[in-house]
């Protein structure tokens, strides 16, 4: 099981940290579930960049960064070398503590 934490770039928006996530899910997965919103325009199968994500703790618990994935984070706003795609963020089996940082989405939001 795992503990996921939230942290938003958009001001006005507290971290959220879930307990007790299963794994075999992506991190986009958990997110929709518990009504923390991430865009993810193309319905979550890697095929835009609007998921995009910062693993700031955790990495080792999520499977690896693939070429294609790779692809769509160079398309993504403001990449860093933790950039991942919330979509392809897939939960190893285990256990651990995971934190992500959402970049500020008001961009898809048209705020």
């Amino acid at each position: 099981m795992y503990n996921i934490t939230f942290q938003f770039e958009q001001k006005g928006l507290e971290p959220v940290t879930l307990t007790g996530i299963e794994a075999d899910q992506s991190i986009l997965e958990v997110a929709l579930k518990h009504d923390i919103d991430l865009h993810h325009n193309c319905g979550g199968v890697c095929a835009c960049s609007t998921c995009h994500i910062y693993v700031e703790k955790g990495a080792e618990c999520i499977e690896e960064l693939s070429d294609k994935e790779e692809d769509f984070i160079d398309r993504a706003v403001n990449p860093r070398l933790q950039s991942r795609l919330g979509c392809q963020c897939m939960l190893l089996s285990g256990s651990g503590d995971i934190t992500v940082t959402l970049p500020d989405q008001t961009q898809f939001l048209g705020e």
